[in-house]
This record gives C-alpha cells, sequence and structure tokens, in this order.
C-alpha cells in the first residue's frame, strides 16, 4: 500500500513534467525547468527509499531526495524572484549555488560519519524499507537553511504585492501556495500521519501549481525578440486584455501613447477610469463586431501640428493556437492622415456649409431627446422639473470640480456630461404607469420595477444614439442613465459596481439627482430643508457617493441653494 503510495505520486511527478515540456517556451525561465526536473527525482528516492532491502540501498535513496531538497529550494527561490521582478546579481546567484552545494556534500557521507546522522540503521517492516535514525548537528543547519529560503522567497513575493503594480496578482497569489503545502506536510500532516511521508505528494501539489503559473505566465509576455525589434524600428505599440478585459501588459511606445498604462497595475479590470474609456471602446466595438477592429487615436500637444495620429487595431491575442485575449495594436499613421488633411483644405466652403448642416441635426437632435425626457418626466406624478434642476445641478458640480483642479476633467468630458444629464432618467419609457404615477411610496415589488429604469435607459439611449460619430458622448450618456444608481460602497443598483468601478459620470450625477430628490418635493414627502439636505449628502460621502467630491459639493453648495432658492421666488 504504502509503496503503491510513492509510486503514484512518482508517477504523476512526471506526468507533470511530460505536460511542463508540451508547454515549454523559450521565454519560460530556467529555473522552471530545474524545478519541473527535481520534483520527479526526489518523488523516485522516496520510493526507492521504501523499495530498499538493505542500508546501503536506503542511504542511496535518501541522498537522492536531499539532491533534490537541497537545490528545489534554491530554484524555487530564484523562480520566485524572476516571477516578481526583482533582479537578483549574478554574484549572488552563484553564491547561493555554492551554499547549496555545501549543505548537500555531508549528506554525500551519510555512513561515513555522523555529521547527518548520528547514528542509522535499517528494518523492513510490512514489506517496506525503514530508516532508523538519530539527527547530527549538519540535519540541523540544512533545514535552517530551508527556513532561511522560505523567509527570503516569502520576502520577495510580499515585497512585490505592496511595491510592483505590474507583477500580476494572480501570479504572486499562486506563489505563496507550494510553500504552504510543503510546510503543511512536513510539520503538519507528518505528526498526523507518521507511516508515510508526505512531502513527496506536497511537491507534486506544488509542481500542479507550478504548470498553473507556467500556463498563466505566458499571457504577461507582451512579446518576443523579433516582435521587440519591429517595435522599436517601426513605432507599433502594443497593449493586450485578456477576456474579462483585466490589463496583461504593453510596450514602451503604447505606454508613451497612453500614459495611464504606466499606472495600470496587470489584472486590472481596465475602461473605468476617464483615459482608459477610449480603448475600451475600441474592445467593446470589436466584440460586438469582430469585423469592426480598426480605428483612430489622436496624440494631440499643444501644436496642431505636431500632432501624431495612429491607425489602431484590435484583434485576438493568440497563445500558439488558442485565443486568449485581445491585443490592441497602436501603428503611426500621421503621415497619411496630414496628407489627407491636406486635400480636405480645399474642400473648406464644402466642408463648412457641411459643418452648419450638422450643426443644425445636432441641434434637432438634441431637442428631440430633450423632448423626450421631458415627455417621460410628464407621466412621473412626483418629478416635474427634475430634469431641469438636475442638469442645472450638476453643470454647478462640474464646475466647481474644476476650479478645484484635482480630477483631470477634460472640456469635452465636461460638456458631454452636462449635455446628458437630461437623459438619465429616460428609462422610466419602460415603467408602467401604474407604478411610475403612483401617488405614494412604492411597494417592495414596485420597488423592483422602477430599479429597472436605469437598465432600460442605457439600453434606450444606445439606440438612440447608435449612428452618432461622438463616440465619447454616446458612452457618457450611456453611463449616466445606467449607473446613477451605483453606490461608492457597492450597494446601489443595477449591477453593484464599487468605487471607481463606477463611471465619474455617473458619480457626479448621483449627487446631483438625490439632492434634487432631498430639497423638492415628491407625493411621498414634502421639501427638506437645505441643512437636512445636505447633512444627508456629507454623511453619505465615502459610503453612497465618491469622497473625492466632497469638496467640489461644499463649494458647490451656496450656488445650489441660491438656485433653488430662485425657483421658489419664481413659483
Amino acid at each position: 500500500m504504502i509503496q503503491a503510495f510513492y509510486c503514484g505520486v512518482f508517477i504523476v511527478s512526471v506526468i507533470c513534467s511530460v505536460i511542463y515540456i508540451f508547454m515549454w517556451h523559450r521565454h519560460f525561465d530556467v529555473n522552471f525547468t530545474m524545478i519541473f526536473t527535481l520534483v520527479p527525482i526526489a518523488c523516485l528516492g522516496y520510493l526507492l527509499l521504501c523499495k530498499s532491502e538493505s542500508l546501503g540501498e536506503a542511504i542511496s535513496a535518501i541522498k537522492i531526495i536531499y539532491l533534490s531538497g537541497c537545490f528545489l529550494q534554491l530554484f524555487i527561490v530564484l523562480n520566485i524572484f524572476g516571477l516578481c521582478q526583482i533582479e537578483i546579481n549574478k554574484w549572488i546567484r552563484t553564491a547561493l549555488f555554492i551554499i547549496s552545494l555545501i549543505l548537500y556534500a555531508p549528506i554525500l557521507n551519510i555512513g561515513y560519519d555522523d555529521s547527518f546522522y548520528k547514528e542509522i540503521s535499517f528494518e523492513i517492516k510490512d514489506g517496506n524499507g525503514i530508516v532508523l535514525k538519530e539527527y547530527g548537528i549538519w540535519h540541523t543547519v540544512v533545514y535552517t537553511a530551508f527556513f532561511v529560503f522560505f523567509a527570503v522567497g516569502m520576502t520577495a513575493v510580499v515585497y512585490s504585492w505592496t511595491k510592483k503594480k505590474q507583477v500580476p496578482r494572480t501570479i504572486i497569489s499562486l506563489l505563496v501556495l507550494p510553500y504552504a503545502i510543503c510546510i503543511l506536510s512536513y510539520f503538519v500532516l507528518k505528526q498526523l500521519i507518521s507511516k508515510i511521508e508526505l512531502i513527496p505528494l506536497g511537491y507534486v501539489i506544488a509542481e500542479i501549481i507550478y504548470l498553473i503559473i507556467a500556463y498563466r505566465v505566458n499571457l504577461y509576455d507582451i512579446s518576443d525578440t523579433v516582435i521587440d525589434s519591429m517595435v522599436k524600428e517601426q513605432g507599433i505599440g502594443y497593449v493586450s486584455f485578456d477576456f474579462k478585459n483585466r490589463y496583461l501588459g504593453s510596450n514602451d511606445t503604447a505606454k508613451h501613447l497612453v500614459p495611464e498604462l504606466k499606472y495600470t497595475a496587470a489584472d486590472e479590470l481596465f475602461g473605468y477610469k476617464p483615459a482608459q474609456r477610449k480603448i475600451r471602446h475600441f474592445l467593446d466595438s470589436f466584440k460586438a463586431n469582430p469585423q469592426k477592429n480598426t480605428f483612430i487615436y489622436t496624440v494631440q500637444t499643444d501644436n496642431a501640428d505636431d500632432d501624431r495620429i495612429y491607425n489602431v487595431k484590435v484583434n485576438y491575442l493568440y497563445d500558439n493556437d488558442r485565443k486568449r485575449g485581445y491585443i490592441v495594436t497602436f501603428t503611426d499613421d500621421t503621415a497619411n492622415q496630414k496628407y489627407i488633411r491636406l486635400l480636405d483644405r480645399y474642400n473648406e466652403d464644402l466642408c463648412r456649409e457641411v459643418e452648419n448642416k450638422t450643426q443644425h441635426i445636432t441641434e434637432m437632435h438634441d431637442n428631440l431627446i430633450m423632448s423626450l425626457a421631458m415627455m417621460v418626466e410628464s407621466r412621473d406624478n412626483s418629478t416635474g422639473g427634475h430634469i431641469k434642476r438636475t442638469s442645472e445641478g450638476v453643470r454647478i458640480l462640474i464646475e466647481e470640480i474644476i476650479k478645484e483642479n484635482k480630477l483631470p476633467l477634460t472640456e469635452e468630458f465636461c460638456r458631454d456630461v452636462i449635455k446628458a444629464a437630461p437623459m438619465h432618467d429616460l428609462g422610466k419609457i419602460n415603467v408602467d404607469d401604474a407604478v411610475l404615477r403612483k401617488p405614494g411610496r412604492f411597494t417592495d415589488e414596485e420597488y423592483e420595477k422602477m430599479k429597472h429604469h436605469a437598465e432600460e435607459g442605457a439600453r434606450v439611449i444606445h439606440k438612440i444614439l447608435l449612428q452618432t460619430d461622438d463616440e465619447l458622448f454616446k458612452q457618457i450618456a450611456e453611463n449616466v442613465a445606467h449607473y446613477h444608481h451605483e453606490r461608492w460602497d457597492g450597494s446601489g443598483y443595477p449591477t453593484g459596481l464599487s468605487g471607481e468601478q463606477i463611471p465619474l459620470e455617473a458619480r457626479i450625477m448621483a449627487v446631483a439627482d438625490v439632492y434634487d430628490a432631498l430639497v423638492s418635493k415628491r407625493v411621498y414627502k414634502e421639501a427638506f430643508g437645505f441643512e437636512k439636505a445636505d447633512r444627508i449628502i456629507m454623511e453619505g460621502m465615502g459610503s453612497q457617493f465618491d469622497p473625492a467630491l466632497r469638496n467640489a459639493y461644499v463649494n458647490a453648495r451656496p450656488r445650489l441653494e441660491k438656485y433653488y432658492l430662485g425657483l421658489e421666488n419664481k413659483k
């Protein structure tokens, strides 16, 4: 039974090594290969020890076990440093290798001196070879060294987790498991099950985890040497994502084009920050229609003549023949694009006329949307004038945010948020009149129906603006409608987003929307005074609202009160 256990563990370890060989990639660290070489050797040693028929055979098996054990610790530590992107001087690596040799040297003298084992004997019990030994001083030294290697490895993992955002969190988490399993198998399970050495089982489980790490680590290697050469020669930028829109990596060219990438952690969900949304839009468009995979990306400068224009292509990210995610490629197309612009100058009159027509159509489009929003509001007994008041509230808040100059808002973004504010409740068009026009508080069932207006609003706006050329406005308008009832702590609806996962435009809309609901009369409540409304808003900062908007709201409060008092005076 015991021999069958060791035999099974050895076979599994060999299978894992064979799988690794098939997975092998030239970018794999050599330490990976050494781990997958030494684990089967260690498992073989335990099998030979169990099958030994004499003391000499048992000692040979022990030497095989410790050959793997001494050097396995070294290569695991070196592998951790490599995966954590911590460089080790070659002299330190050499010194560590020599230390491992020194640790192993006295083990070769087992049976000849008493430095490792003071006494050693052998017996066969139930058909299994068993070694009886009394540990010597060098045994303590070896296991002390093992603990030092363990401490160094864990220190590297903790340092990488706290200091190196570009190191994938998935990999760091997995690195802890092999050590934990080996320590558990030696110090805990060994005390519970004394007849069988569980260390080889721990090695095999660790080997399986390293297979997972090896499988995953390929994703973070953005390009090999040939691609790097192309990138440097032609100024091509690459950014890669997995199928869940988590950022995997990018080259220096891409980081220069999109500076936000420098501060984006590997495995971080991508697309919720304003600077990321244009690339997220490229990804979403490609998902919706893989044939539509070409876009234009402009890097603006103070001098328009120095602007750089890039062709952007989105394609699948392949690992051999398997699709593993998406890759976004930036190719400098400035010369061609500027040539096209030069030709366009000969059509200035025509362009001016088209611009005027477009502006007229846009105004008609905006008026149509506003009329639709007001029509929807007219169905709601409780929110008369709500869209105009909240739109003004959004405008005041954004002006204070701009004055504060702490959030990176572009002029286009601010204009689009103010323009999108009246559309935030468009989804109520699909809410039943019996619910929408109810002269009192909603029941739980009615409230659940009302909550659907956020998702419906995003869907309606998507259809209305489907053919618009202003992609940023379309995205902002959809986000305002979809997410303005989300809460900073994640307890909102419809999707339960939290923190900065909630688009900034929706976070701004939420403050204006709730403020108006508080200071306005509804069928189910009287209007709150400004002080009470202010207290509720301030208490919600950090739970319901983005705490970064606190100062902007405080600065906007006098203007908001003046605006609402003006409305009261007009009445």
